[in-house]
C-alpha cells in the first residue's frame, strides 16, 4: 500500500508518495507555500496524486512534518522536522552522520548514529537570517533571480562583508552598499559568507561528525555549499533533490507505522 510524506514550509510545501514495503519513491511534488498553507497543501497532494495515478483513498497512511503540519485536516500523524530531516537523510545514506538543514525560515544541525537515530540537534528558529528567506529578500534587494547566485558569485574573488546578522538590518546593508557602487558578484560573496558564519557557529557547538549531507532548498545553492564544505573542511553531500528529503523522512515514518 502507499503512503505519504508532507512538509509544510514557510516557503514551500513538499509532497512524496512512497510504495511502502519497496520504499520506492512514486510521487514527488514541490509548491510555494504562498500566503494560505492550507491551499497549499491540497494543491500538492492533488498533484502528488496525479503523478502517482492513485487516489486519495488508496493512500494507507499521512505523516506531515514541517511549521504547517498543525494545518493539515487529514493526517494521521504530526512529527517534528528533525526526526523527518534525519530519517530521510539516512534512507538516503545511511553512512552520514551530520545533517545540516537550511529551510526558509530556520537552519538546524542534527546528528546521527549508526542506526540513524537522532542523537543530538541545535536549530536556529528565531531569526531568519542565513535562511532561504534570507537569501530570497537580498535577491530582491539586488533586483537578481536566485538562480543566479552560484553563477555571480564566482565571477569575482573579491567579497563585500554583511556586518548585520539580522534580516531587515541585512537588507537595508545591501541597499546602502549598491548605492555607494558596489559590485553585486561581490555584495553576492558577502551574502554567502554570511550565510556560512551562521551555519558554521551552529555546526561548531554541536560538533561535525562523520559524513555530512545538506538539505533544505539553500543546498541547491552550489555556491553557498561550496564555501560551507570550505569553511568547515568537510566534503559536504548534496542529494539528488535536497528539498524534498523532510518529506521523504515523514513518508518513510508513515510506512514504518
Amino acid at each position: 500500500m502507499p503512503v505519504a510524506g508532507m512538509d509544510i514550509g514557510s516557503l514551500s510545501t513538499e509532497v512524496v508518495i512512497l510504495d511502502q514495503e519497496h520504499k520506492h519513491i512514486i510521487a514527488a511534488v514541490i509548491l510555494p507555500t504562498g500566503a494560505s498553507s492550507k491551499t497549499a497543501i491540497n494543491r500538492a497532494m492533488e498533484e502528488a496524486l496525479r503523478q502517482s495515478g492513485l487516489s486519495f483513498a488508496q493512500l494507507e497512511r499521512i505523516v506531515a512534518t514541517g511549521y504547517g503540519r498543525v494545518s493539515v485536516p487529514f493526517i494521521h500523524e504530526k512529527v517534528t522536522e528533525i526526526t523527518c530531516h534525519g530519517r530521510g537523510a539516512y534512507h538516503l545514506d545511511p553512512s552520514v552522520r551530520t545533517v545540516i538543514d537550511i529551510g526558509g525560515q530556520d537552519s538546524k544541525v542534527i546528528c546521527l548514529n549508526a542506526q540513524g537515530k537522532v542523537v543530538d540537534f541545535l536549530m536556529n528558529e528565531k531569526c531568519a537570517a542565513g535562511t532561504g528567506r534570507f537569501l530570497e529578500v537580498m535577491c530582491q534587494a539586488l533586483e537578481v533571480d536566485l538562480n543566479d547566485f552560484s553563477r555571480l558569485a564566482a565571477q569575482t574573488n573579491k567579497t563585500v562583508p554583511i556586518s548585520s546578522m539580522c534580516t531587515v538590518f541585512a537588507e537595508s546593508e545591501v541597499v546602502s552598499l549598491i548605492a555607494e557602487g558596489y559590485p553585486r558578484e561581490q555584495i553576492i560573496r558577502g551574502i554567502i559568507a554570511s550565510i556560512v558564519e551562521r551555519t558554521e557557529l551552529m555546526a561548531n557547538r554541536i560538533g561535525i561528525v562523520g559524513k555530512v549531507m545538506m538539505t533544505g532548498g539553500v543546498a541547491k545553492n552550489r555556491a553557498v555549499v561550496e564555501a560551507l564544505q570550505e569553511k568547515l573542511g568537510v566534503k559536504i553531500i548534496v542529494p539528488q533533490e535536497p528539498q524534498v528529503v523532510g518529506a521523504l523522512g515523514a513518508a518513510l515514518l508513515a510506512a514504518e507505522m
